[in-house]
């Protein structure tokens, strides 16, 4: 979610369908301040859910702008788990160029934050070389365990189980054990899950979108993401070293559509036992 109040208003729909204690996410965008931010991770906290506000590093102008955002986030008690991300601005528009340098200050311990979640990328990212994801994955991995503070790995969203489970296969080779959790589009608009696709470069192709079960010849009505939960989940039962691996949803189709898809394929998992 943002700190938009439409976002907020949609969280209040959506929380009687959501187990208490619920991750939300509370992004860190450029056209927010500061009191926006703090409003969505308090109204988080208020419906008994667990905020983890982004922390957006390329959008940083200070280290005081740091410092300011987790002292208001400590003081509502919001700051034990946070999101520390890139950010998409092309040039940093303060001292920190990536995530890995907000991790590496130590200034997150100091505001009471003890769960780092961080990006992953099982398709790439269209503007960073694989080389570089995997140095800096590696390098959070590392500086977080030197902190004590524990981490969480987020993951883009896709449509392709096969390069999911490859790339769960890597980190855990790497030695990362960090909980992994998978992006996953919530049931949205045919149109909008596309757009979203091309804008986040992530793959969807014919082949794929088909898999996930829809055409791009056919761009009418709403998917949902029961394919891909369904096909994940058995290619990972067959890794034994695959470790902690969920779902975190991207609910661009909104939190209570989502919320009420999830409720309902919950049921249907049950049903089929």
């Amino acid at each position: 979610m943002t700190g938009k109040q439409k976002d907020i208003d949609d969280l209040r729909e959506a929380a009687p369908l959501l187990p208490a204690g619920t991750r939300v996410n509370v992004t860190f965008l450029g056209n927010e301040n500061l009191e926006m931010r703090i409003a969505a991770s308090k109204a988080v906290l208020e419906l008994g859910f667990t905020p983890v506000p982004h922390v957006s590093a390329r959008r940083l102008h200070s280290e005081a702008e740091l410092t300011e955002f987790l002292a208001a986030l400590q003081e509502i008690g919001a700051s034990k788990h946070i999101f520390s991300v890139g950010g998409d601005p092309a040039e940093p528009m303060g001292p920190y160029g990536s995530s890995l340098e907000v991790i590496q200050s130590g200034l997150l311990p100091q505001y009471g934050v003890e769960d780092v979640s961080i990006a992953g990328y099982p398709e790439g990212h269209p503007d960073i070389a694989s080389d570089v994801l995997w140095r800096e994955l590696e390098g959070k991995a590392v500086s977080l365990r030197e902190q004590n503070l524990s981490g969480v790995i987020l993951t883009q969203f896709g449509f392709d189980t096969d390069p999911v489970a490859s790339w769960v296969n890597d980190v855990r080779g790497r030695g990362i054990d960090f909980p992994i959790r998978i992006g996953t589009p919530g049931p949205a608009g045919i149109k909008r899950l596309i757009n979203f696709a091309k804008r986040f470069g992530v793959g969807a192709n014919a082949m794929i979108v088909k898999k996930y079960g829809f055409s791009l010849t056919n761009l009418i009505g709403t998917a949902g993401p029961d394919k891909f939960i369904t096909e994940l989940g058995d290619l990972l039962a067959a890794k034994e070293s695959a470790g902690d691996v969920g779902l975190h949803f991207y609910t661009f189709g909104g939190m209570t559509a989502t919320s009420k898809w999830a409720q309902e394929f919950t049921a249907r998992q049950e049903a089929a036992k």
